[in-house]
């Protein structure tokens, strides 16, 4: 893992298939020149760190939009003045539907099932930390495929899945109640290639628990597919858990990660503030 040192920043690759911490002075992290090494080295990487450099929703807003398109995800389901900004909080009196919240328990990737693209890259403040847990882990799905075996990745390169809101909600429905779950897009489904093919080449799985159903398979066998696909995703060797400490800033790339958070109370006050950068 070589450390990579450019003219105001450094990154320092955390393990050997994902993930980097980036070193730099806070105020370079505004520079254009840096924001653009940042973009390449998410490609290269999967997931950035910027350990504690406490930014405010205007600074994460303005970095973001450097970064990229800034896309407005799902923040009209809190009560943020920052539209842009999703408060990521499972305080009922700040998010209108932390049913979403606690299905971040699960592997997934934003926005699979919405109609639009899916998000580019995903922001992640930490604002308040909980007492236990609310650690986040991330897997890379770029390197679940380059090191698949090259006859499975000829088996499931042409195959296209179901993500669904009702899947993703599938491990959680039982804990709904009857009078929320009209508030949430349990029918809402897109049809998505399993393997992504971006703008560099590369190509990354794209599963998860949105994933439901495999077009043109039987469905016991189309989701049992999916099951081992994401266990063979989220194997060790691919997966990066980040360790909290308030003020840390993490993107990582929506398409070609993973993502989970470690299970938290409900009343641990923990509070992320995520923006999003369009597909």
């Amino acid at each position: 893992m070589n450390v990579i040192h450019k003219s105001r920043v450094t990154f320092r690759p955390v393990k050997p298939l994902i993930g980097a911490v980036v070193e730099a002075d806070r105020e370079a992290l505004f520079d254009p020149e840096v924001v653009a090494q940042c973009r390449d080295m998410l490609e290269e990487r999967t997931v950035l760190v910027m350990p504690q450099v406490h930014f405010t929703n205007e600074e994460q807003l303005a970095f973001t939009d450097l970064l990229g398109g800034r896309l407005n995800l799902t923040s009209e389901a809190t009560t943020n003045k920052d539209e842009d900004v999703y408060q990521v909080t499972l305080d009922r009196k700040i998010n209108r539907a932390p049913e979403y919240v606690l299905g971040t328990f699960f592997w997934h990737m934003d926005g699979m099932p919405m109609e639009m693209p899916p998000p580019l890259a995903t922001l992640l403040s930490a604002r308040r930390l909980a007492p236990k847990g609310g650690q986040t882990e991330f897997a890379n799905s770029f390197a679940a495929y380059e090191q698949m075996p090259e006859a499975q990745r000829a088996e499931i390169e042409d195959l296209r899945i179901i993500h669904s809101v009702a899947a993703s909600l599938r491990s959680i429905a039982d804990a709904i109640p009857e009078a929320e779950k009209g508030k949430l897009a349990i029918g809402v489904e897109k049809e998505r290639p399993l393997v992504q093919t971006h703008k560099n080449g590369r190509k990354s799985l794209i599963v998860g628990s949105t994933a439901d159903r495999i077009v043109g398979m039987e469905l016991a066998y189309g989701r049992a597919y999916i099951a081992r696909l994401n266990e063979w995703a989220t194997q060790p060797d691919f997966v990066y858990q980040h360790q909290w400490q308030a003020g840390d800033f993490v993107i990582w790339s929506n398409t070609g990660a993973l993502h989970r958070v470690v299970p938290y109370a409900r009343d641990s006050g923990r509070m992320m503030h995520r923006t999003s950068i369009a597909g």
